[in-house]
Protein backbone atom coordinates (compact mmCIF):
# COMPACT_ATOMS: atom_id res chain seq x y z
CA UNK A 1 0.00 0.00 0.00
CA UNK A 2 1.24 3.49 -0.89
CA UNK A 3 1.09 6.24 1.73
CA UNK A 4 0.70 9.83 0.51
CA UNK A 5 2.32 12.38 2.82
CA UNK A 6 1.31 16.03 2.35
CA UNK A 7 3.82 18.84 2.97
CA UNK A 8 3.96 20.22 6.51
CA UNK A 9 5.79 23.47 5.71
CA UNK A 10 5.74 25.93 2.84
CA UNK A 11 7.38 29.26 1.98
CA UNK A 12 6.40 31.86 -0.60
CA UNK A 13 9.18 32.47 -3.13
CA UNK A 14 7.94 36.04 -3.71
CA UNK A 15 7.33 37.54 -0.24
CA UNK A 16 8.96 35.04 2.19
CA UNK A 17 5.72 34.16 3.98
CA UNK A 18 6.26 30.91 5.88
CA UNK A 19 3.45 28.57 6.94
CA UNK A 20 3.18 25.27 8.76
CA UNK A 21 0.25 22.86 8.71
CA UNK A 22 -1.78 22.87 11.94
CA UNK A 23 -3.49 19.55 12.64
CA UNK A 24 -5.46 21.24 15.43
CA UNK A 25 -6.85 24.00 13.18
CA UNK A 26 -6.85 21.79 10.03
CA UNK A 27 -5.32 24.65 8.02
CA UNK A 28 -2.07 26.44 7.25
CA UNK A 29 -0.86 28.98 9.87
CA UNK A 30 1.87 31.59 9.59
CA UNK A 31 5.15 30.75 11.32
CA UNK A 32 6.19 32.91 14.27
CA UNK A 33 9.83 33.96 14.62
CA UNK A 34 10.79 35.87 17.80
CA UNK A 35 7.11 36.67 18.39
CA UNK A 36 6.59 38.06 14.87
CA UNK A 37 4.27 36.27 12.44
CA UNK A 38 5.96 35.82 9.07
CA UNK A 39 2.90 36.70 6.97
CA UNK A 40 4.65 38.26 3.97
CA UNK A 41 2.83 40.85 1.86
CA UNK A 42 -0.98 40.88 2.19
CA UNK A 43 -1.68 41.21 -1.57
CA UNK A 44 0.95 38.71 -2.78
CA UNK A 45 -0.24 35.93 -5.08
CA UNK A 46 1.86 33.34 -3.24
CA UNK A 47 4.22 31.15 -5.22
CA UNK A 48 4.82 28.29 -2.77
CA UNK A 49 8.07 26.34 -2.78
CA UNK A 50 6.16 23.06 -3.12
CA UNK A 51 6.80 21.97 -6.69
CA UNK A 52 7.73 18.92 -8.73
CA UNK A 53 10.73 18.20 -6.49
CA UNK A 54 8.41 17.45 -3.53
CA UNK A 55 7.70 13.73 -3.34
CA UNK A 56 4.41 13.01 -1.52
CA UNK A 57 4.94 9.23 -1.56
CA UNK A 58 6.29 7.82 1.71
CA UNK A 59 9.10 5.31 1.35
Amino acid sequence: MVEVVPPLERECLRCDRRDTWSEEAATWVAVEDDGERLTGRPHCLHDWDINGSFNPIAE
